[in-house]
């Protein structure tokens, strides 16, 4: 496929169901520190925005001040747990025949997720997909974190610029491509908590097997 666009991935709740994954490791934390354990529904309602967020809703379903002197403790031991506990992590079904077809297409790949970096990273390689992306950036790696577009264009920059397409799964994603200017093709089978068509997107899919021909038939 000549003039292949840089494709641009959101990770959880696009390339991998990292929901049971974060269930155990915030269960883990909330236990160890003298809390009750959360359901999984209530976890995954709070996946998306980032570990400060995730820290401060874990912190206000406890009960306690999600401010206050606990937030540091939790948030530290979320992420030193999160580099480790990877067990829960899968891709999607189809999402590696996908990316062998987009590299096939010539397409250059990143991840752009608001996870850790680190977390990140290791959830990629546990699932087996660390080598598909020429770079991963995660909420950490720089000043500002999705919705805010500077994430998205560091990784376009980075691949070189030209045509551009970003995949996701929720509301943060399709306002991250809107305020980049990038076209955003929807994952339906993720992390959205609104109906599908009240989130702005171009294209969307609900299986991974048709993500390279929606690239490849792409009108820009």
């Amino acid at each position: 496929m000549s003039d292949a666009p840089s494709v641009i991935f959101d990770l959880d709740g696009t390339l991998i169901d990292s929901v049971p994954a974060i269930h155990a490791v915030s269960n883990a934390v909330l236990t160890d520190m003298g809390f009750e354990p959360l359901s999984l529904p209530t976890v995954r309602s709070f996946v998306g925005k980032g570990v400060p967020n995730l820290v401060r809703q874990l912190l206000i379903t406890s009960g306690e001040d999600p401010d206050g002197p606990l937030f540091n403790r939790v948030e530290h031991a979320l992420v030193a747990r999160y580099e480790t506990d990877v067990e829960g992590n899968v891709p999607y079904p189809n999402v590696i025949a996908a990316l062998d077809r987009l590299t096939e297409m010539g397409c250059r790949m990143a991840v752009c997720t608001n996870k850790p970096v680190r977390p990140a990273e290791a959830a990629l390689r546990h699932v087996g997909l660390w080598d598909y992306f020429e770079l991963t950036l995660g909420g950490d790696s720089m000043p500002t974190r999705k919705p805010e577009p500077e994430m998205l264009h560091h990784c376009h920059r980075a691949l070189g610029g030209g045509q551009m397409i970003y995949v996701g799964d929720s509301e943060v994603d399709a306002e991250t491509a809107a305020n980049a200017q990038a076209p955003f093709a929807i994952y339906s089978e993720g992390y959205r908590k609104t109906p599908l068509t009240d989130v702005p997107h171009d294209v969307a899919f609900s299986d991974w097997a048709m993500l390279p021909g929606l690239v490849e038939g792409w009108k820009w």
